[in-house]
């Protein structure tokens, strides 16, 4: 599906949709967990279901629905269809080789190629045997306990997978990641998940052969659901309402927001205020509004997420903005460094990349024209904010992939004013 969009000004008050990022981890701490539990989830997307649906092929609970009972441990190996999403299978595979349960993991998209080595190599180097058969991963063999090291510039998500497995282990584990350890802010998210299940991890730094360290240590437990849960709501994808926002004097609201979250990505409200928004905060809500823009830098190596929105707020503020230590976006579900300079450009803006920054000279108006999504999700709701600035409509070719996080998206950005037609729905 493709969509064009008449530019037009965002303005109003939106709710925002549940987390993806700590769904992921609710719902595979709530199936591993003893005792009832019904965890309340707002909204869901492609990525959330590809999650709950690897669970149920475990055998083990969706807790979003109460009544629902676990299924029976598979004694052959079953599929797990982890579509487009890596936090499902980064988060999965150690839990299926800490239940010791045989699996066929699938993968679509990008999602064969973004890293996985170093994280397979240290799996095996633990009980398992994994094997590599095109979009599709054979895993077998019981998960055991020690030091898994690993590097910290790579995905957090290797480290917060391990951390959901460890209670279910044997033996302690310790897991050791070189520093900078990037995109720390999702490991915390873990860790906020599992404290809420009766799990601490003990964190700790250290030095060998000359290499710092930082490590969290778990060791087996029994984890204890709470009887209800609730995802908060999600900072990554109301960054692109309040970049929206930060554009128009008028400003938007999102509320259904934890203002004190564990999500990295709540930090946007400080970065608009750097581009200089006016942020408003109260209850459960926060609103950006334009007010004086200017151009800023950012290091993005613990935010990655946010670039696609920040970036359409310096695509048209004047001066030149610079993202930098961003090269991680290279392994995204696109290479993100490149389509987030890639849509800029084409809509006449100016960006370009510089090693592993990206660099924004700001633009009085951008043009019409047509972005490419590259069926990356935050690609298609950069263009979208973008095309309220432009001279004439925008085209964003395959804006469907926004279901992989924010299936309604196009129906709130109409709800906010936006002028969207669907192209081949």
């Amino acid at each position: 599906m493709d969509v064009t969009i008449c530019p037009s000004t965002l303005t109003g008050a939106i709710g925002a949709i549940a987390s993806k990022s700590m769904a992921h981890r609710l719902l595979i701490l709530a199936a591993l967990a003893q005792g009832p539990c019904t965890l309340e989830c707002a909204t869901s997307s492609a990525d959330i279901e590809a999650t709950a649906s690897c669970l149920s092929s475990l055998g083990l609970r969706d807790a979003r629905r109460a009544q629902e009972l676990a299924q029976p441990r598979p004694s052959l190996p079953t599929t797990l269809d982890c579509g487009e999403s890596g936090s499902t299978l980064r988060f999965l595979l150690p839990v299926a080789g800490a239940l010791g349960l045989p699996a066929r993991m699938l993968r679509a998209g990008r999602l064969a190629n973004r890293p996985f080595g170093p994280f397979a190599r240290e799996l095996c180097r633990h009980g398992m045997h994994i094997v590599e058969q095109g979009d599709c991963l054979a895993v077998e063999g019981t998960l055991t306990g020690g030091r898994f090291v690993l590097p910290g510039n790579v995905s957090s998500q290797y480290a917060s997978g391990l951390l959901m497995a460890a209670p279910l282990l044997d033996e302690p584990m310790q897991v050791m990641l070189a520093k900078p350890v990037e995109s720390k802010p999702y490991i915390n998210l873990t860790l906020d998940a599992l404290s809420q299940f009766g799990a601490r991890p003990a964190q700790a730094t250290t030095v060998e052969q000359g290499v710092a360290y930082e490590v969290f240590s778990l060791g087996p437990q029994k984890l204890v659901a709470p009887e209800h849960l609730e995802v908060e709501g999600d900072w990554s994808n109301a960054a692109f309402w309040l970049a929206a926002g930060a554009l128009e004097r008028e400003g938007i609201t999102v509320f259904g927001l934890n203002l004190l979250s564990a999500q990295g990505d709540r930090t946007v409200l400080a970065a608009l205020a750097s581009l200089g928004a006016r942020i408003a905060r109260r209850g459960d809500a926060a609103r950006a509004t334009a007010d004086s823009p200017r151009a800023a830098t950012f290091d993005v190596s613990a935010i990655p997420d946010l670039v696609p929105p920040l970036a359409a707020v310096c695509a048209t503020t004047s001066g030149t903005s610079t993202f930098a230590n961003a090269g991680r976006l290279r392994l995204k579900e696109s290479n993100r460094l490149q389509t987030v300079c890639d849509a800029v450009c084409a809509l006449g803006g100016k960006a370009r990349v510089a090693g592993d920054d990206l660099v924004i000279e700001g633009v009085a108006q951008l043009d019409a024209g047509v972005v490419d999504a590259a069926n990356d999700h935050r690609i298609a709701m950069m263009a979208a904010v973008m095309a309220t600035h432009a001279r004439g409509p925008v085209t964003i070719l395959d804006a469907g992939c926004v279901s992989k996080s924010y299936p309604g998206f196009w129906e709130d950005y109409a709800r906010l004013g936006g002028i969207v037609q669907k192209n081949g729905a």
